[in-house]
């Protein structure tokens, strides 16, 4: 979880985010909430303790955050398999903040609030953060009969790179959204959620995606082969613009839902 250390850090990021003047329409009038991508890289002889005091003690700092209404979401991933494994990132933190100029309230009682020092829970320590992303969330559909907590296990990043960031979430919604909406509410597929979110900062020629699509799955046998039913008709047009757009082939991870923490719908 991102604690003391990691504030600093974070806020002196935030500046670059009012510079950017290409972020999507939307942004300007609707949802202002900015979620935080930090990629950590965990040693293996350390992976046990990591994931014990993140989920003891740094979800209970985000259970508060989501009750004080300064944290909409929380979550550690383990990716599962890679390349170049003892030099790249294996965990994957995911925090949504509604106004991200309070992030810091989020930690500043981090102690009190997990009962103990900070030299018990910090894991700075025994984790490199690799790589830290600023997006702003865009669209979701989830089946009908999806139950998160039992349902959303696994997840298959995809990273988009395009010059055109904000009409690839358009088409993604105008053609994907309703697509994988109806193929999930009848069976068609063993996904049980999608959906997407755009790059707002770092952005330029050494990062290579500018948006990113997750599909959420049960099993991870589905999560690496999906299935869908002989039926299923395809918005190959919609596809077919859409991967236009791509100027790149997509990066695809998938990830272990470790702890989940989100504010009720």
């Amino acid at each position: 979880m991102n604690h003391s250390k990691f504030i600093p850090m974070f806020i002196c990021c935030i500046s670059a985010i009012g510079l950017i003047v290409c972020c999507p329409e939307k942004l300007c009038a609707q949802n202002q909430g900015i979620t935080v991508y930090q990629y950590r890289h965990v040693p293996g002889d350390k992976t046990e303790e990591f994931i014990r005091r993140e989920t003891t003690y740094w979800s209970k700092v985000a259970e508060k955050g989501v009750k004080d209404k300064t944290m909409t979401f929380w979550a550690l991933l383990e990716k599962i398999g890679g390349y170049d494994l003892p030099n790249s990132s294996n965990f994957l933190f995911i925090n949504t903040f509604p106004d991200v100029d309070k992030a810091g309230a989020v930690f500043s009682d981090a102690e009190a609030v997990a009962g103990v020092k900070m030299a018990d829970m910090e894991t700075l320590s025994i984790s490199t953060v690799t790589s830290q992303f600023f997006l702003h969330d865009e669209n979701w559909a989830q089946g009908a009969k999806a139950v998160p907590d039992r349902d959303f296990n696994y997840v298959v990043m995809n990273y988009h790179n395009t010059n055109y960031a904000d009409s690839l979430i358009k088409l993604e919604k105008a053609y994907w959204q309703p697509f994988i909406q109806k193929a999930m509410d009848n069976n068609q597929t063993p996904q049980m959620a999608w959906g997407n979110a755009v790059v707002l900062a770092p952005l330029g020629d050494d990062i290579k995606f500018t948006t990113v699509s997750y599909d959420l799955y049960k099993t991870l046998q589905d999560a690496l082969m999906p299935h869908w039913d002989g039926k299923t008709v395809f918005p190959d047009k919609g596809l077919r613009i859409i991967n236009k757009t791509e100027v790149s082939r997509r990066g695809i991870a998938v990830y272990r839902v470790i702890k989940v923490v989100a504010a009720p719908e």
